[in-house]
């Protein structure tokens, strides 16, 4: 029976529909289509299409076995999609939690053909099914966790209070397979400056013997003492006595704490002695804490968000530099209104938990109602200003392990500052460590199995570490054959790389010539090589030549030669950094390295241009192409060291044999030099060029962990 069946009794319409579902299937591929065309996996030739996102496929195509973090982010992808839905998974036995496979199949392009058949059938037969089971896994289910509603960034498993504002912490609902920070709460100060200077204010020492505490989002809550808020949990904070106000006299104009507060219908002069009477200050203006673009001469509401104004200073007065109201510069009044004028970073009107302040909460009086609000400045205040001068809210953003464009089980989250850049992290949700593997024969297979985008340079990286240890040597045409393998995995790496890349940035014509390209080089001997070097050099003539592609990439992602060593994105910056320099076997190629200079994106795709046709030249001068095999390592003793030029940087590896067993291994690979390039690359950048430039990386998260 179908796993994901949409609900309902087939008949003749069902069936129909059935059908045409059938006929037109739509994959989405996990761990994405870069694993799978390193697979040597045809879809077009296979009769499927793929989709970029879950929402509009109706397969969900597992290439591989997949580690344990893929598979959960392969679940919730699966869940996603709409019924009826198909699961073909090639070369993976055990895909728990997701249901059973509905077809399977090797991993092979036989393999995928033969699943796609079988799917068809399973799916003209059972698209509609009257016994619907719903799909649940640990990774869908849901947990209960604890944010403040003013500071989203405050999460907490337990509730509680936020150590920020002092509200009550309310409940949310995240993934249970999420893995949210909580770094934000442990970090966070357990009593903030605010909340203490609220809670230890004595009015008396100001001679006040009625002081009174409101809540700045709830009004109407006023206690004779500083605690909490009974409706939310938010501090209180102290009000002005109320025959006070209607008496007309200030008590703490005296105290340059509390001269921030200007009485309604009583004017100050300057000597700091109030006026009863005075008129209010015509010059008075009104602007709104979210957009300070919006100017009234009146109290009002925003006409963009609706939030209520509040004064502002007078201009001219603000140029003069001094309060035309009060006798101190402490706190500017503004007459006609009992405003608390935040107080951030670049103010100079004393700390945000002084009286006049209180603590970034404002407070305007519309027709004659305290209107009580969180300021945009105390939601920001911690946040440092953007290049363009404003402050927002920051935001974490994952972008993978099956994001469109990026490789395929790169774990990447962008911290954003509107649609810039201020924080990247990167790491390998696919890689693996070698582990335990004493046979020196299968541990050639073994590393190409685990790193599908680079199997050749693994063998060849075993090749070269066993001869290092048994003292083996191996004739020149038999290297230089062995070294032709490694170049056409340059070329096939780089196509594979070129046309993702061309996906991710919107040439689509480009990523089909070059996915057809990639395909045929795979297993292509050197006559073959030879036969299709006329189309690849065409097509590289057509990538160098296309305007808008430059366009698109001149300046983007700029890596000068102090901040990268590694691989074709060093050489792009114009550093001469290659294994192969130095080895007999490629200067009996005639071999030098290729470079370019301005190390932004663009440089990094013609390196890879120029690499593919260098390949294309060593592979001719060769004559012959030979898969590295190790040879046999009998029952010898030793340590042996290997270097190898992948396609993306040097690997390199130690081994130790004892009696002819692996006793040790050391292996070290270009991602961890290239995705620590990400932050600098990214930094301040939008989003889209930023993904751009770490898309002109060519990261490889399945390389072996050290």
């Amino acid at each position: 029976m179908m796993q994901g069946a949409r609900e309902g009794m087939m008949n003749g319409l069902r069936r129909l529909v059935a059908a045409a579902t059938a006929r037109d299937l739509c994959a989405f591929v996990v761990p994405g289509p870069d694993v799978a065309r390193a697979r040597g996996l045809d879809f077009p030739a296979a009769g499927l299409h793929l989709s970029t996102t879950p929402r509009h496929a109706n397969v969900l195509l597992i290439v591989g076995p997949l580690p344990p973090e893929l598979v959960d982010a392969a679940t919730v992808t699966y869940a996603q999609m709409p019924r009826p839905r198909a699961i073909l998974a090639l070369g993976a036995t055990d895909i728990s939690p997701l249901p059973t496979a509905d077809a399977a199949g090797a991993l092979s392009q036989s393999g995928l053909v033969a699943g796609v058949t079988e799917l068809r059938r399973v799916v003209a037969e059972g698209a509609f099914s009257v016994d619907v089971t719903d799909f649940d896994a640990a990774a869908l289910r849901t947990r209960i966790e604890y944010t403040c509603p003013m500071h989203p960034e405050v999460v907490s498993d337990k509730p509680g209070d936020c150590p920020k504002c002092g509200m009550t912490l309310v409940p949310k609902e995240t993934s249970a397979g999420g893995h949210a920070s909580h770094k934000a709460m442990e970090t966070m100060p357990a009593d903030p400056p605010q909340a203490a200077a609220h809670a230890s204010h004595d009015h008396k020492a100001h001679g006040d013997t009625t002081a009174q505490y409101t809540c700045p989002m709830h009004p109407e809550v006023i206690s004779d003492k500083a605690g909490k808020c009974p409706k939310c949990g938010m501090f209180l904070v102290p009000m002005e006595d109320k025959a006070e106000v209607e008496g007309g006299h200030d008590k703490h104009a005296s105290h340059g704490a509390h001269k921030g507060h200007a009485r309604h219908g009583t004017h100050q002069d300057q000597s700091g002695h109030a006026q009863h009477g005075a008129e209010p200050n015509a010059a008075a203006q009104y602007t709104c804490p979210m957009h300070p673009e919006v100017i009234s001469d009146k109290a009002g509401k925003c006409p963009k968000c609706g939030m209520f104004l509040v004064p502002m200073e007078d201009k001219a007065e603000a140029k003069g530099g001094h309060s035309k109201h009060a006798s101190h510069d402490a706190h500017k009044d503004h007459a006609g209104h009992s405003a608390h004028v935040e107080h951030g970073a670049d103010q100079e009107h004393g700390s945000p938990g002084e009286h006049g302040g209180h603590g970034g909460h404002a407070v305007s009086q519309i027709d004659g109602i305290e209107a009580h609000f969180m300021s945009m400045a105390d939601l920001t205040r911690d946040q440092p200003a953007s290049p363009d001068g404003l402050k927002m809210e920051w935001i974490a953003t994952p972008f993978g392990p099956f994001f469109p464009g990026m490789p395929g089980g790169l774990g990447l989250t962008l911290t954003l500052d509107g649609d810039t850049v201020v924080e990247a992290q990167a790491r390998s949700l696919a890689g693996s460590a070698l582990g335990a593997s004493p046979d020196p024969h299968t541990l050639a297979d073994r590393m190409a199995d685990l790193t599908p985008l680079a199997p050749v340079a693994m063998r060849q990286l075993v090749c070269l570490a066993l001869e290092s240890a048994t003292g083996q040597d191996v004739p020149l045409d038999r290297a230089t054959a062995r070294a032709a393998a490694l170049e056409r995995e340059r070329i096939v790496s780089h196509l594979n790389w070129l046309a993702g890349f061309a996906a991710q940035v919107g040439m689509i014509p480009l990523e089909r010539r070059a996915a057809t390209l990639q395909l045929a080089m795979r297993s292509a001997d050197a006559a073959d090589v030879a036969r299709r070097a006329g189309p690849i050099r065409s097509l590289l003539h057509r990538i160098r030549a296309t305007p808008l592609m430059r366009e698109k990439l001149a300046g983007i992602g700029q890596l000068d030669n102090t901040k990268v060593t590694t691989g074709p994105v060093a050489r792009a910056a114009g550093v001469a950094a290659d294994v192969r320099i130095g080895d007999p076997v490629y200067a009996a190629l005639g071999f030098g390295a290729v470079i370019q200079s301005s190390g932004d994106a663009w440089a990094r795709l013609h390196q890879r241009c120029d690499e593919i046709s260098q390949s294309l030249d060593l592979i001719a001068r060769a004559g012959a192409i030979e898969t590295p095999v190790p040879g046999a390592a009998r029952s010898a003793s030793g340590s042996g060291v290997a270097e190898v030029e992948t396609p993306r940087g040097p690997a390199r590896l130690r081994l130790t044999l004892d009696a002819g067993r692996i006793a040790a291994t050391e292996i070290t690979t270009p991602f961890a030099a290239l995705s620590g390039l990400i932050g600098h690359l990214t930094v301040q950048a939008e989003l889209a060029d930023a993904l751009t430039a770490i898309g002109s990386l060519d990261l490889d998260p399945w390389e072996l962990a050290p």
